[in-house]
């Protein structure tokens, strides 16, 4: 746990929460600074969902919500090593 910062246990849970919220929109891969990722969440719920009437949306809710509880099931040093470390952007 080389990489430890006194933030990533507050990311872990604020991350969590936005997934299960407001995973649709991607604010959790933002708040994990996966800035591209969070970009193509945005991108896919918002054009994608007023040319699919929503489904996508709905789709991309559905990958926000188990991102989230992802994140809230994993251990703090397992949460690190995962997104931290090697960088994982992606489930």
């Amino acid at each position: 746990m080389a990489n430890f910062n006194p933030s990533h246990p507050t990311k872990q849970l604020l991350g969590g929460y936005c997934g299960i919220i407001l995973g649709a929109f991607g604010v959790h891969k933002f708040i994990l600074g996966y800035s591209s990722e969070g970009f193509i969440m945005l991108v896919i719920s918002v054009i994608g969902g007023s040319f699919t009437y929503g489904i996508s949306l709905l789709i991309m809710q559905l990958v926000g919500l188990i991102e989230g509880m992802i994140y809230l099931n994993k251990s703090p040093e397992e949460f690190v090593n995962t997104y931290f470390v090697n960088k994982q952007g992606w489930f």
